[in-house]
């Protein structure tokens, strides 16, 4: 079985651990501190605060705008269920813009007609690696003084006419087992706001300025340095890894273009995708259902996920729920009867791709409608 994610850790990885275990110094220290300078390099930002996981980092982001009681936050439909529990969890309410299918993130103009007098946050997600249409989208947080708080999880890296994903507003990053780079787990918030910063270190640290100088209520969202220790030789051939990624995307849209029923992904002009995920769309003239497609390329030896398989809002637990303002989003809901994620991690071998090409081709048909 060809995988859809793989994860490998070198010899300077193992060094680095060795290095923080020996130190005896394994919670947040110098470590953490490292990988925050070299990660907000990486955005183009003043400020990268590290916590323990990506929900985490989007929670704390909400936190820190001290938002009232029944401000709504508006986001995409067609993410992980992350992104809504940090805005339950913060205590807002949660609505939905629907979504373009062309980079499968939210559209301005939907964004537009939802915004309300409640409204008093945006936030898109940059799904599979490549960012929103991020002018208009300042453009109306701009317009109606809404904070801007970018959902980035599966976008390190990644651009919108040279600025970096989490640099037009808050950021937020998660470093999951599966993400472009891993801790495990872990997250990271970006800002160039001095005083936020502040305040976010002061609130991942039980709300503690200095010790026991407590200033404000906080948690315990520290990240270890363990888990940097685990990030630094990543980010320091990150840039290999895009390249890698990208290279097997062209790969692969050069020999699935024109496939009948499929829809390639494709790279926005003025954005840099680093394809946390290559996702195709399986449209209803295909020959085969969207789940049998999923279903025969595993028989075939292809590993593939559908990310995701419904609307975030579309689960018993969300769909009473006080906090979530359910709307219509017919794009967003068409899209998750159709998308299917192909490996495109850096590991994969030309015969591997090759592999997943024929697989496609046999199941779909082949251009002229024949096999390959």
């Amino acid at each position: 079985m060809i995988p859809i994610t793989v994860v490998e850790f070198g010899a300077d990885t193992e060094r680095l651990v060795l290095e923080v275990l020996r130190t005896g110094r394994i919670a947040q220290g110098p470590m953490v501190a490292r990988f925050e300078a070299a990660f907000a390099e990486l955005v183009g930002v003043k400020h990268a605060v590290a916590v323990n996981n990506g929900t985490t980092s989007l929670v704390a982001a909400l936190q820190v705008l001290d938002l009232e009681p029944g401000s709504e936050v508006i986001t995409s439909p067609f993410t992980f269920a992350a992104t809504l529990n940090a805005i339950l969890e913060a205590g807002a309410i949660a609505r939905f813009a629907d979504i373009s299918a062309e980079d499968f993130n939210v559209d301005a103009a939907s964004v537009r007609e939802r915004v309300s007098a409640r409204t008093r946050v945006l936030m898109p997600v940059h799904l599979y690696g490549q960012t929103a249409d991020m002018d208009p989208l300042t453009e109306i947080a701009s317009e109606h003084g809404l904070a801007l708080i970018e959902d980035a999880a599966q976008a390190h890296g990644a651009t919108y006419r040279g600025r970096g994903a989490g640099s037009f507003g808050i950021g937020s990053f998660s470093f999951y087992a599966t993400k472009n780079i891993t801790t495990g787990e872990g997250g990271v918030i970006t800002t160039d706001d001095d005083a936020l910063a502040e305040k976010l270190r002061i609130l991942r640290n039980q709300g503690m300025r200095a010790r026991y100088e407590y200033v404000m209520l906080g948690h315990n969202y520290r990240m270890t340095d363990l888990q940097a220790a685990l990030a630094l030789p990543q980010m320091q051939r990150y840039d290999e890894v895009v390249d890698a990624r990208a290279a097997n995307a062209a790969s692969l849209s050069a020999g699935l273009r024109g496939v009948p029923g499929l829809v390639v992904p494709a790279q926005l002009p003025d954005r840099r995708h680093v394809w946390h995920q290559y996702t195709v769309r399986v449209t209803d003239d295909a020959q085969v259902s969207r789940d049998e497609f999923v279903a025969r390329l595993n028989e075939a030896g292809v590993g593939a996920g559908v990310y995701y398989p419904r609307l975030v809002f579309d689960y018993d637990a969300y769909r009473t729920h006080p906090g979530v303002v359910i709307e219509d989003t017919p794009v967003a809901a068409a899209v998750a009867q159709q998308v299917v994620s192909l490996p495109v991690h850096p590991h994969l071998s030309s015969q591997d791709l090759e592999t997943i090409v024929t697989a496609v081709h046999d199941i779909l048909g082949a251009p002229d409608g024949g096999s390959r």
